[in-house]
């Protein structure tokens, strides 16, 4: 009995996720706050909680308050904080890569900058449609990891 609610358990799972990742994260009118955490997304991946906030340019140049020149093309920020699932920890140390597909299936791959307990850079968010943005990162511990989702700019 208990191996057959294992299997209908990792069934359910397994069948769901494909719904799960389709799922559209983006915001109304780039709106965020919409989200309870302010987050585009989040997710658990092997004991890190990770977090992706997506903002305009203008804005998280004010949040950071800082001016800048923006780089031609660079239309939003997108930032990934990470914490440990378990005590809730930031985990402020590592290298993160970031990588934008474009409704146009064009790609854009950058580095993130750890900076105030983010990771984050500056991307070309400009055109209407649903983007991937995928990760890559390797904190502290050394393990790779990596999370995914979509992002809607109406």
């Amino acid at each position: 009995m208990k191996k057959l609610a294992l299997v209908l358990a990792a069934s359910c799972l397994a069948l769901s996720a494909p719904a799960l990742a389709a799922m559209d994260h983006g915001g109304m009118d780039m709106d965020h706050s919409s989200h309870g955490s302010g987050m585009a997304h989040e997710e658990v991946v092997e004991g890190v909680k990770v977090g992706f906030k997506i903002q305009s340019a203008k804005e998280a140049m004010k949040a950071m308050k800082m001016e800048m020149p923006m780089q031609k093309g660079e239309t939003h920020y997108i930032a990934t904080i990470f914490k440990d699932a378990k005590t809730g920890k930031a985990l402020t140390e590592g290298e993160v890569k970031v990588k934008v597909m474009a409704p146009d299936k064009s790609e854009q791959t950058k580095d993130l900058m750890a900076m105030h307990g983010e990771f984050g850079a500056f991307f070309d968010l400009s055109k209407k449609g649903k983007y991937g943005i995928m990760t890559k990162f390797q904190l502290k511990d050394g393990k790779t990891r990596s999370a995914k989702f979509w992002y809607t700019v109406k």
